[in-house]
């Protein structure tokens, strides 16, 4: 077994323990080390039986140790990741699928990449790094998602899509065949996606049209 820390001990994070547990149960594969987490409050404290193992500084502590990052937001995500990184030189970076999955052969997954129960996933789709496709979504032939993206749950997207990086795509949201979703921009949830979302937005509504504009983080 391969020793596994997640960084982020909320709620998040305590649902990729249980997918893990999930997965352990089909085979032993990962050997859960604890959390990492930036809150003071919790430290040394034990979370659903797992301990805080210490903040962003700690993971030096561990070069030999696979890592996660449960932490739902694409842009947080990403700034830790890059903080992960500069902590230790050549981490490692754990990639989950919970046992329920359904995907083929010709889908590709980038490393520390999150996909919890309930999803489908065609044929032909490429999914970048550090990506989470949350509970009950649907992503249809030759989409492809960019790294540190999200997909929060219940989310459709259509054959032949194209989501840019560092976004995020509400709870019940839906992209029709062939939209194309700009990078750090976010789909509100419940959102219908008809046309192409521009990069650096946030988009809402059915159809889906920005509301409002930001610079490029």
């Amino acid at each position: 077994m391969r020793d596994l820390i997640i960084i982020g001990a909320g709620g998040f994070g305590r649902e990729v323990a249980w997918l893990v547990e999930r997965i352990n149960e089909k085979e032993p594969v990962w050997n859960i080390l604890g959390f990492i987490d930036d809150n003071k409050d919790i430290q040394g404290s034990f979370i659903n039986s797992y301990k805080v193992l210490g903040t962003m500084d700690a993971i030096a502590s561990f070069p030999e140790a696979y890592f996660l990052c449960a932490v739902g937001g694409s842009r947080v995500r990403r700034k830790i990741i890059e903080k992960a990184k500069n902590t230790l030189n050549k981490i490692k970076f754990a990639t989950v699928i919970d046992p329920s999955v359904i995907y083929s052969n010709s889908v590709e997954i980038g490393e520390g990449t999150i996909i919890c129960a309930g999803n489908i996933l065609t044929v032909n789709i490429t999914i970048g790094n550090h990506v989470i496709i949350n509970l009950d979504c649907t992503v249809g032939h030759d989409s492809i998602l960019g790294d540190y993206d999200t997909l929060y749950p219940s989310v459709n997207v259509s054959g032949m899509s194209h989501i840019g990086q560092c976004t995020e795509i509400g709870t019940g949201a839906q992209l029709i065949q062939g939209m194309a979703v700009g990078s750090n921009s976010i789909v509100g949830a419940g959102s219908v996606v008809v046309r192409e979302i521009p990069d650096n937005c946030t988009a809402v509504g059915c159809p889906a049209k920005p509301i409002k504009f930001f610079e490029e983080v």
